[in-house]
């Protein structure tokens, strides 16, 4: 039989509903920007490790939405986020190396002066039928895409919260 103590910890960890006109997935999704070659080959599945300078906090199962920087700037797929490592840049391109899709000194000079990377294990990726656009998102609002990644919230553009809502099931 469980304490007082432990059912109202297990309550606090419950899915809480979304706020009034809030329709995204309860694991919030990532928009990682990437390089064109890295979407691309994240979409044919010849890379399942995409990397980053910085921890990530998301949980396996995560949505994670594609976002391929210039030329091409646009949401351009989606993915799940099978796992996540977060280690010394040597203990990650060890692990690692051969899913990366890249080289040993582009690994190296991407993480240089890092103490930490993190690895995110990428599966299910698939091409959305037509790119979502950054000038067709931002005919709804001041969107701006993250540096790296960053959550998708209800202040985004219509088109891409309805894109996380309709890719997570």
């Amino acid at each position: 039989m469980r304490s007082s103590a432990a059912v109202d910890k297990v309550r606090v960890m419950e899915a809480r509903p979304a706020p009034e006109g809030e329709h995204l997935p309860a694991t919030r999704p990532l928009l990682l920007s990437l390089r064109p070659r890295f979407a691309q080959a994240i979409l044919n599945g010849t890379k399942t490790v995409e990397l980053r300078r910085t921890r990530v906090s998301a949980l396996p199962g995560t949505l994670l939405v594609l976002y391929a920087s210039s030329p091409v700037m646009a949401v351009v797929g989606v993915a799940t986020m099978a796992d996540r490592d977060t280690a010394s840049p040597s203990t990650i391109w060890q692990r690692y190396r051969n899913r990366l899709g890249l080289s040993r000194t582009e690994f190296y000079e991407y993480f240089a002066g890092a103490e930490q990377a993190t690895a995110l294990s990428i599966i299910s990726p698939r091409m959305l039928p037509e790119p979502l656009t950054l000038t067709r998102l931002r005919t709804h609002s001041a969107f701006q895409p993250p540096q790296s990644y960053r959550y998708i919230t209800p202040t985004d553009p219509p088109p891409l919260a309805e894109l996380a809502v309709t890719w997570s099931n």
